[in-house]
């Protein structure tokens, strides 16, 4: 139903191998294309369904940015650009349409012009590669990351906001302050360049530094993700989605427990010897906790109204470990419950051990958010509590609630 087409950046090769693929797939198939600049028009030449073709522009690396721009040719149906953005959206991708036709899209055309005066400065003598990039990484590539150029400049405007902006900044566009016609790429230039990079390099390889790129768009699109926003908000998205098809969490099991996680390991949460963190144990449990308020009326709304459960102590064992990717799900059990008290146990498994690697047991206390003080929760919800309770009553205690830590002996 969907290829997509990702090879060099040759004009001649795309439109020799895009006629063959056109010549080979079932007539309803779309045809996606990754060129850096080249025109769909021009790629669509040889093809007898042309209308099919589509310009999916993705970003390197490509698994961790979502951005991906859409660009028909002068041929290309509505229907393709629809399907195209369709597919994308549904494996994580942020979809940005271009509306006309142009040479490099969009995206390229602004790093193209950071890049042409990055390289006068070079050439000029005024600053050196590393020192052109910590301007970018510790300045404005830091807000470039969640906020755009017209947002960032729209605050920068105050309460008048951008049109205030305009005004008193708009004058500067006419100070001679930026080139944006490339230097010419002499011998020397390309020699100055090279060296200023293998110097900013640090003799660090290359596998070294994407990997730790890799590392620092997955953290900052966890960040990003926390606060609902930018490539994070696109991040969530798909995650929902995802685990929508996923394991029914919430859901009671055949022995009464409540299915509260499922998920496999994700890299985030990899320590430094190769396993899940100490941390994200506990953030799971948070979460697995979180699960079972909602499904006793103790959800956002409920906090939103001034009342809520107070963790009061949590006892954590830790009984095997779990590497990345690992599915692992947590299981429920609702040990005890009065007005103001909720007695949680936690059993993380390990799926493909068959094993339980670690328990959490938690005594939570019903609070009323604004007197700051315990109260009793609505009966309701201690009726739901006690259902749960009771519709575990067959299972035996399990090993370890209660558990001290101590010495042996």
């Amino acid at each position: 139903d969907f290829i997509q087409e990702s090879l060099p950046e040759r004009e001649d090769l795309k439109v020799r191998l895009l006629a063959e693929m056109d010549a080979a797939m079932p007539a309803h198939a779309v045809i996606g294309s990754s060129p850096s600049g080249l025109l769909p028009t021009k790629l669509q030449a040889g093809m007898a369904r042309p209308d099919r073709l589509v310009v999916g522009h993705p970003f390197n690396p490509v698994y961790l940015l979502p951005l991906v721009e859409i660009c028909g040719g002068d041929l290309t149906s509505q229907e393709t650009k629809d399907i195209a953005a369709a597919v994308y959206e549904r494996i994580g991708m942020k979809v940005l349409h271009v509306r006309k036709e142009i040479d490099g899209f969009i995206a390229d055309r602004l790093l193209e012009a950071v890049w042409r005066e990055a390289l006068w400065l070079i050439n000029d003598g005024i600053a050196t590669a590393s020192e052109i990039d910590d301007a970018i990484r510790f300045g404005a590539g830091m807000r470039w990351s969640f906020m755009g150029t017209f947002l960032v400049y729209r605050l920068a405007g105050g309460e008048d906001g951008m049109r205030h902006f305009l005004h008193q900044f708009g004058p500067s566009m006419e100070w001679p302050w930026t080139k944006l016609i490339g230097p010419k790429l002499t011998d020397e230039l390309i020699d100055t360049i090279s060296r200023q990079s293998d110097e900013q390099a640090g003799g660090i390889d290359l596998r070294t530094y994407e990997k730790l790129r890799d590392d620092c768009l997955v953290d900052l699109t966890h960040a990003l993700e926390r606060n609902d926003f930018a490539a994070g908000a696109v991040a969530r998205a798909h995650r929902l989605r995802l685990d929508g098809g996923a394991a029914d969490i919430g859901s009671t099991g055949p022995d009464g427990r409540l299915l509260t996680i499922s998920t496999p390991v994700q890299p985030e949460w990899i320590d430094y010897n190769e396993h899940m963190t100490e941390y994200c144990y506990l953030k799971l449990f948070g979460d697995a906790t979180d699960v079972v308020l909602a499904k006793i009326g103790a959800g956002a709304d409920y906090v939103a109204a001034g009342h809520s459960w107070y963790t009061v102590e949590t006892h954590i064992r830790h009984l095997g470990q779990s590497r990345l990717g690992e599915p692992i799900e947590v299981r429920t059990r609702v040990l005890a419950a009065d007005a103001k008290r909720l007695h949680l146990f936690h059993e993380m498994v390990s799926l493909r051990q068959d094993a339980v690697i670690a328990t959490a047991e938690h005594m939570l206390v019903h609070v009323d958010a604004k007197a700051e003080k315990s109260a009793p929760a609505p009966q309701a919800m201690q009726d739901v509590a006690q259902a749960f309770i009771a519709g575990q009553a067959q299972l035996p205690l399990p090993e370890g609630v209660g558990r001290q830590i101590r010495m042996p002996g």
